[in-house]
């Protein structure tokens, strides 16, 4: 595993599923680590989870669709850590919905938090990496956004707008020594596929080369890859982790 000791982390909705796996790897690898979620009432078993791995941590209830929460969430962050040094955009919701069906305010909210969201904290956490000339983001897109997926219009559009942002943040600070890339899972393990119905996930798993839904920590492996020095000369990239489901 790569060695983050030292290094100031950022993970947005951090206390469970892949953002958590996200969270506990960095600690694992010895980064000081942020966490921010939009329930308080998880985060301070997070920050137990996460201090048993010796680094320091931090954790704020975050609106992330709301700029000036981010911009807070990041100065207090560097106040708590003394910089920033990588950021995760992992944060995301999802309403789905057959288009025709689809509520304005269902297409609103999943764009606020999923693309506005990644858009807000990245600004935020730019304007430190920009002054001290280092920095790297990690967006958490989806296989969906790259090959769409009926009843998820909203999602789906959240999701391949991260990718595009992701090449363009990757375009416009390349030169001040910020890398910009994404990770696209496809299927996840978690209490959500765990309670689907054993036909759908037969089908789901045919459509899998690799025939296994990813575990969280195969995420966090390839993330942890991404913002890491063994990738210093990759930026604007999207890696897939989809198990072979879309190539």
């Amino acid at each position: 595993m790569a060695d983050f000791k030292g290094k100031n982390v950022i993970v947005t909705g951090g206390t469970r599923g892949i953002g958590f796996a996200l969270a506990e790897a960095f600690a694992t690898a010895g980064a000081n680590v942020a966490v921010c979620a939009t329930r308080a009432n998880t985060l301070q078993e997070t920050a137990d989870k996460l201090a048993v791995h010796g680094g320091k941590v931090f954790t704020k209830a975050v609106d992330i669709s709301q700029a000036e929460a981010c911009e807070a969430f990041v100065a207090d962050t560097v106040k708590e850590f003394g910089s920033l040094d990588i950021l995760i955009n992992n944060a995301g919701i999802t309403k789905d919905n057959l288009t025709v069906r689809m509520s304005e305010q269902d297409w609103d909210d999943v764009i606020n938090v999923n693309l506005k969201g990644t858009f807000v904290m990245s600004k935020a956490a730019l304007k430190v990496m920009f002054k001290k000339r280092s920095g790297s983001i990690v967006n958490i897109s989806s296989v969906v956004g790259e090959m769409g997926n009926p009843g998820q219009a909203n999602y789906v559009a959240s999701k391949a707008g991260i990718i595009g942002l992701t090449k363009t943040l990757a375009k416009e600070f390349g030169s001040r020594n910020v890398r910009v890339n994404a990770v696209a899972p496809g299927f996840v393990q978690t209490a959500m596929t765990d309670a689907l119905p054993e036909e759908v996930k037969t089908k789901a798993l045919e459509s899998i080369p690799l025939r296994r839904f990813a575990s969280a920590q195969d995420i966090a492996k390839a993330v942890l890859f991404l913002a890491g020095d063994d990738a210093s000369y990759i930026t604007g990239h999207v890696l897939a982790v989809n198990g072979g489901l879309y190539i």
